[in-house]
């Protein structure tokens, strides 16, 4: 039994027009056209690099601004993530008060004169 050999989709064929603009031929970095995809990223933002041969996903392209503005975004993603976890698992009772922090910590009123002014982040 022989079989034949099924053509897999190229990128223009998977991608919808709105995507195409952000999909850039790993070939134009071997034509020596490296600063124009730069260019283009840094003008209208985040490109996907494929493959010419398979249209393979090789990299993304993004600006330094860009990139720092999405880990920003991944920062509050997880610290929040956090903070809900906290909140939905909050027990009261578990809760110690301040004159208990001191005491087990042997804080005592007098080391806490002069402070008031400091604020703690």
């Amino acid at each position: 039994m022989s079989t034949v050999p099924v053509e897999k989709p190229s990128v223009d064929e998977r991608v919808n027009a709105d995507e195409k603009p952000h999909i850039v031929p790993l070939s134009l970095f071997n034509e020596g056209k490296a600063n124009e995809v730069f260019d283009e990223v840094r003008r209208t933002g985040t490109k996907l690099v494929v493959n010419d041969d398979d249209d393979s996903a090789v990299c993304i392209i993004m600006t330094p601004e860009d990139y720092m503005r999405m880990s920003d975004d991944y920062e509050d993603i997880k610290l929040r993530a956090v903070a809900e976890d906290r909140w939905n698992n909050f027990d009261e009772s578990q809760l110690i008060s301040q004159e208990e922090i001191d005491r087990e910590f042997g804080i005592t009123p007098e080391d806490l004169e002069g402070w008031e002014d400091i604020e703690l982040e």
